[in-house]
């Protein structure tokens, strides 16, 4: 139970590190709240939304080589910037594609980094 609080701090912490270097990532620190809704917002659409898409999607999936599950992970960082959480803005589909690729990677390694070693995984 512990390590999806890990995942879920990790990605505020990885969301608000990308809000400060990454161009065209920024969020409005007049709404303090608007990073903790995009975190909830994009891993209840991972969570949700993107397995009924790639389920539908898997031929455009094999022939791409999963690179369109890589472009749906880009799609969803835009659309949470796009207006839909306010004081989040994401400027463009280039500032979303950093914005993306710097948040995974920097969530994986602050997930790896806390993750729980008492629990023994299969």
């Amino acid at each position: 139970m512990k390590n999806w609080i890990v995942r879920w701090i990790a990605n505020l912490a990885a969301l608000f590190a990308v809000t400060q270097l990454v161009s065209g990532v920024s969020f409005k620190m007049g709404h303090p709240l608007s990073i903790l809704i995009v975190v909830v917002g994009l891993s209840l659409a991972n969570t949700i939304i993107r397995p009924i898409i790639m389920f539908f999607a898997w031929p455009v999936n094999c022939l791409t080589f999963g690179l369109f599950g890589f472009a749906l992970n880009v799609a969803f960082f835009w659309i949470a910037g796009s207006g839909v959480v306010p004081g989040y803005r994401v400027d463009g589909p280039v500032a979303a594609l950093i914005g993306s690729v710097s948040m995974g990677v920097l969530s994986g390694i602050i997930s790896f980094l806390f993750k729980d070693r008492s629990d023994k995984e299969k």
